[in-house]
C-alpha cells in the first residue's frame, strides 16, 4: 500500500511510520507545519509544532530513508483550530481543540490530500486500535489505557476507517515505543512528550483568551441570585472551576464553592456548591456515528441498551442509555463518575461526548447542555 504517514517530530509518529516501513508499505512522510509563530521552538514551548519538531520529524525521515515533504497548514489550524477555540469560549462553551484538529486538519486536510494525491491510506501514532468486524473496520480503545487516544480519534467519521493506520495501538505502554525508537536508532526515543494546548505555550489559557477578546467587566453571582463578586471576563471561567474566583468570603455554611455555568448573554458567571456540579441528563448535537451495525445502542426516539460514555480525554467512562433526537443525542446517566452518587460531574457545553461499548467506539457528538433530573 502507498501510505503517507504524518510525522509530528516526536516518538509516537516516528516509531508508527517505522512499523509502516517494517510491514512492507511504500511510505512517504509528511510534517505538518500549524504554527504561524516562526520563532516558536522547545526551549519556550511546551506544545507541539515547535520548529524543533520539524526538525526532528525530517532527520526521523531521513533514518527511515523515506521522502519527507512539510505542508503549511497554519491558515487552516487558525481558522479551523483556534479561531473555532476563541468563538467557543466567547460563546459560553469549552471546546476541545485536540478533537477540532484531528476532525478539521488531520482527518479532513491530511487524508483528503493523501487520497487526492493516490495514498491508500494515512499513517499515525495515536494510540488506538482499528480491528477487523463483522461489517469492516472498527475503531477501539489502545491496549495501553492510559494513552488511548480513541477519545479524540471518534469524530473523523465511519468513512474514514479504511483509509487510516494505527500501528502504535496494540504497544503496551509508552516505554515500550521508547525502546522501540531506540531499537532503530531514532533521536526522537527519549524526547518528552508534548502537553498542553499547543498554540497556548505558556499554558495560560485564561491569558489568551483576554488578549484575543479584551475584558468584559461583569459579576460573580451564587445560583440563587446574588451578587457575590466581579470578573473581567465569563470566558476566562469554566464549569468546575474553583480557583480564581476570589469572592473574599466564603459561602455561609463554610464551604468552597465553584463555577457551575457562565451566561454570555447577561456575563454572568454562576457559583454554587459541590453537589450542583453533578448531572444526569445530557442533550448533545452533530453526531457522528461509526457503528451502523449496532441497532441496539442507538435507537430513534427509544432509549437503547446500557452503553459507556466519556466526556474527557483521559476520564472514567460512566454508564448511559442513550437515543438518538435529531442530530444529536439524550443521554440518561445511569452509573456513578462518584461513589453514591448517579451522574457526572462538571460538564459542559462544547465538550465531546463519546459513546462506547466495553472497548469499540460508537460514536461521538457535542454536549449542547446538561441537567439534573434525579432528586
Amino acid at each position: 500500500m502507498k501510505v503517507l504517514a504524518a510525522l509530528s517530530g516526536g516518538v509516537d509518529s516516528a516509531v508508527a511510520a517505522a512499523f509502516a516501513v517494517e510491514a512492507g508499505h511504500e511510505v512517504t512522510a509528511v510534517h505538518m507545519a500549524l504554527s504561524s509563530n516562526k520563532a516558536q521552538s522547545r526551549c519556550s514551548s511546551r506544545g507541539c509544532c515547535t520548529i524543533e519538531d520539524g526538525t526532528d520529524a525530517a532527520r526521523a525521515a531521513a533514518m527511515l530513508g523515506i521522502p519527507f515533504y512539510v505542508w503549511d497548514l497554519a491558515g487552516e489550524f487558525t481558522d479551523t483550530v483556534v479561531d473555532d477555540f476563541v468563538s467557543e469560549y466567547a460563546a459560553g462553551r469549552t471546546p476541545n481543540p485536540c478533537i477540532r484538529c484531528n476532525e478539521f486538519v488531520k482527518f479532513q486536510e491530511l487524508l483528503e490530500r493523501g487520497l487526492a494525491l493516490g495514498f491508500d491510506a494515512v499513517c499515525t501514532g495515536h494510540y488506538a486500535q482499528l480491528l477487523s468486524g463483522p461489517n469492516g473496520p472498527e475503531l477501539h480503545r489502545s491496549v495501553d489505557k492510559l494513552k488511548d487516544q480513541s477519545y479524540v480519534l471518534a469524530v473523523m467519521g465511519r468513512e474514514n476507517l479504511n483509509h487510516v493506520m494505527f500501528p502504535l495501538g496494540h504497544m503496551a505502554s509508552k516505554a515500550e515505543v521508547r525502546q522501540a525508537a531506540a531499537d532503530r536508532g531514532l533521536t526522537v526515543s527519549n524526547k518528552p512528550d508534548s502537553y498542553d494546548i499547543c498554540f497556548i505555550p505558556d499554558g495560560d489559557t485564561a491569558g489568551f483568551l483576554s488578549r484575543k477578546l479584551g475584558t468584559k467587566p461583569g459579576n460573580i453571582v451564587s445560583y440563587e441570585g446574588e451578587v457575590l463578586g466581579e470578573h473581567q471576563g465569563y470566558f476566562a471561567y469554566t464549569v468546575g472551576q474553583r480557583k480564581g474566583l476570589n469572592l473574599g468570603r466564603p459561602a455561609p455554611d463554610g464551604r468552597p464553592r465553584y463555577v457551575l455555568e457562565t451566561r454570555p448573554e447577561t456575563n454572568e458567571v454562576v457559583v454554587g456548591p459541590a453537589e450542583l456540579l453533578t448531572v444526569d441528563r445530557i442533550q448533545t448535537e452533530d453526531l457522528v456515528w461509526l457503528a451502523e451495525d449496532d441497532h441496539a445502542a442507538l435507537v430513534d426516539g427509544e432509549w437503547g441498551t446500557e452503553v459507556a460514555i466519556q466526556v474527557r480525554a483521559h476520564g472514567e467512562p460512566v454508564a448511559a442509555r442513550i437515543k438518538r433526537v435529531g442530530n444529536g443525542l439524550e443521554v440518561k446517566i445511569t452509573g456513578e463518575e462518584r461513589p453514591g452518587t448517579v451522574g457526572m460531574r462538571a460538564i459542559a457545553a462544547g465538550q465531546s461526548l463519546v459513546v462506547y461499548q466495553e472497548s469499540r467506539v460508537l460514536g461521538q457528538s457535542t454536549i449542547a447542555k446538561a441537567w439534573r433530573e434525579r432528586v
